[in-house]
């Protein structure tokens, strides 16, 4: 149940918050390095190595040691501030991406090397996201504007990781693919630095100082709904380039495809932005979920590639409102003293999901029907969904 939420407050409203649109713009600078390194990364890689067995290995590393320590790394911005936590990271992991750019320019790097500063500079990935959402909800003056904002942000990330890889493409043109890793160094250190001078950014929490890391309580839903997501997504790639093998179409047509499921989720997250919700956040998270795998789930009996660009694009509506109001009711669960950390736990489920769920969706072409493929895919953002209405209701945080 929901109703429309007036003239304000409203996209415009949130970015005249004090300071919000130059500590966005930052955010979405640094956070842009996140669109361009693993493209980078990967294809400099296969050049110095020759392999792409090498490279794969090594993107699992840079992908493992990024995804499941970030609670870690979360936990240390709440308890040390941005500014001493954040600014340090950021300068570590722009070194070593800048180390991995230098041994990757020429062919011939060897491999264990590369795997070791590939790994180091995964654990030292900043948590620019879940920092500027734990912002967002110190900014926004009630629940209402924080949805808006989440929204807002949501949108701007999908619109990061659809226009990083172009960018890296435009640059691979006319330099080694060494410079796309340049230039996601350039891009993390300078937001980063931009963003933790900003006049808005809060403190060392001394009531968490106490606390033991990775204690964040009431995270089981969003966190579970997150991996689910995760993992349904991840795999919707692979099963579109197998329709369309399957079907007779040219496979060129492939990200067109996705670039529905892309702008559904871009559209989602706008209108989830816009309306006043009257439901609880938890509730709103399990609506969002079934309705995202359902709609996957039936997607396999698609008649052709134009019905199942349509559903995709359906499907892509939910994305952004699922992961959105995951953030929101992570928030809900915790103190201010622990607002990173517990965004960083929803973050480290939907990319824990998203590493895992293309590896599980390989293995199942071909060994079962297209259709079904698609329905255990559904099934994992439903399966999400039961978990975390099965959970207990934490008591929503005030504030």
């Amino acid at each position: 149940m929901s109703t429309h939420a007036p003239a304000r407050p409203s996209y415009a409203a949130v970015l005249r918050l004090p300071y919000a649109r130059r500590t966005f713009t930052a955010a979405l600078t640094a956070r842009l390095s996140y669109g361009t390194v693993s493209i980078a990364v990967m294809l400099s890689v296969t050049r110095a190595t020759g392999s792409y067995a090498a490279s794969g290995a090594l993107m699992s590393l840079f992908g493992a040691t990024s995804v499941f320590l970030m609670p870690v790394r979360g936990a240390l911005i709440d308890r040390y501030g941005p500014r001493r936590a954040l600014g340090p990271m950021a300068l570590v992991y722009g070194a070593l991406l800048t180390l991995l750019a230098v041994l990757t320019w020429r062919p011939g790097a060897p491999v264990a090397l590369l795997a070791a500063v590939a790994a180091l500079a995964g654990a030292c990935t900043p948590p620019l996201g879940p920092t500027m959402r734990a912002l967002w909800a110190e900014l926004a003056p009630d629940r209402h504007v924080l949805q808006r904002a989440y929204s807002l942000d949501g949108v701007a990330e999908e619109l990061l990781f659809v226009s990083g890889p172009v960018l890296v493409g435009i640059l691979t043109g006319f330099a080694p693919p060494a410079a796309g890793i340049v230039l996601s160094a350039v891009l993390i250190v300078g937001g980063t630095g931009v963003f933790v001078a900003s006049p808005v950014m809060p403190g060392p929490r001394p009531a968490a100082r106490g606390k033991r890391l990775g204690t964040v309580s009431g995270l089981l839903a969003p966190a579970a709904v997150a991996l689910g997501v995760g993992l349904t997504l991840s795999g919707v790639d692979l099963l579109t380039m197998a329709y369309a093998a399957a079907h007779a179409y040219d496979t060129d047509l492939v990200p067109w495809v996705l670039g529905a499921l892309s702008a559904g989720s871009v559209l989602g997250g706008l209108a989830n932005g816009a309306v006043r919700w009257l439901a609880p956040a938890r509730t709103r998270l399990i609506r969002f979920a079934v309705a995202l795998g359902l709609v996957i789930a039936v997607a396999g009996l698609a008649p052709n590639l134009w019905v199942l660009t349509a559903a995709l694009a359906l499907a892509g509506a939910f994305i952004a409102p699922t992961l959105t109001t995951a953030y929101l009711a992570a928030d809900e669960s915790v103190s201010a003293e622990s607002r990173t950390q517990a965004g960083a736990w929803v973050n480290m489920g939907v990319n824990a999901g998203s590493s895992t769920g293309a590896l599980t969706t390989g293995l199942l072409i071909g060994r079962l029907p297209l259709g079904v493929c698609f329905l255990v895919a559904g099934s994992t953002a439903l399966l999400s969904a039961v978990a975390a209405g099965a959970g207990r209701l934490p008591r929503p945080r005030r504030g």
